[in-house]
C-alpha cells in the first residue's frame, strides 16, 4: 500500500518542484547585457555573395575600410527583425553606415522584406549556412554588432534594436570615429 502511494505522489512532487523553480526564476531580474567572447576580436575572413540583386554582397574587407559601422544580422522570416526596421532606418538617417547579413534566406524573400520594411543597408551578404553568423558569435536574429574601422568587434546588441538603443549605438559609433 505504501509503495502505491509513493508512485502516485512522486510525479506530483516532481511537478511541484518544477513549478517552484520556474516561479523563482521569474522573480529574478533579467540579464540584459551579455558579454560576447568576440568583443575585441577581428571579424573572421569571409566573402558573401549578394543577398539580392539591388545591393552588393559583403566581405570581411568591407568592414576594414577605416570607418566604424554597424553589422546587422537579420532574416526575412524573423518577426523581431520587422520590429527593429524603423530603428535601423533612424540609424541610417542619422548617418550610421549599416551592412547586413541575411541568414538562411532566399533572394526574393529578402527583396520583399526590404521593400516592405525599408532597406537601410549599404551592403547585404547572403549567409546561407550561417557560417559567418556563427563565426562572429551570433546565436540568433536579429543581432547588431558595432565594428571599428579595422574590423574589430567593439559591441554586440543581442535581439532587436529598440528605440532606446538608437542613441547608444550612435554613441558607440561616434566614440570609434574619434
Amino acid at each position: 500500500m505504501t509503495r502505491i502511494r509513493w508512485t502516485l505522489w512522486a510525479p506530483l512532487a516532481i511537478f511541484g518542484a518544477f513549478v517552484v523553480l520556474v516561479g523563482y526564476q521569474l522573480t529574478q531580474p533579467a540579464q540584459t547585457e551579455v558579454e560576447s567572447a568576440m568583443i575585441g576580436k577581428s571579424i573572421p575572413e569571409f566573402d558573401l555573395k549578394p543577398a539580392f540583386a539591388d545591393r552588393p554582397g559583403l566581405a570581411s574587407a568591407d568592414l576594414r575600410d577605416g570607418q566604424p559601422k554597424l553589422l546587422n544580422i537579420f532574416a526575412s522570416w524573423c518577426i523581431p527583425c520587422r520590429v527593429e526596421a524603423p530603428q535601423l532606418e533612424q540609424l541610417r538617417r542619422a548617418g550610421a553606415p549599416i551592412h547586413g547579413v541575411a541568414i538562411r534566406d532566399r533572394p526574393e524573400d529578402v527583396a520583399a522584406f526590404l521593400a516592405q520594411y525599408g532597406n537601410p543597408f549599404t551592403r547585404i551578404g547572403a549567409d546561407d549556412l550561417s557560417e559567418v553568423q556563427l563565426g562572429i558569435g551570433s546565436s540568433g536574429v536579429p543581432e547588431t554588432f558595432v565594428v571599428d574601422g579595422e574590423g574589430v568587434i567593439r559591441y554586440q546588441l543581442i535581439g532587436d534594436i529598440r528605440p532606446e538603443h538608437v542613441p547608444l549605438l550612435l554613441e558607440k559609433l561616434q566614440e570609434l570615429a574619434r
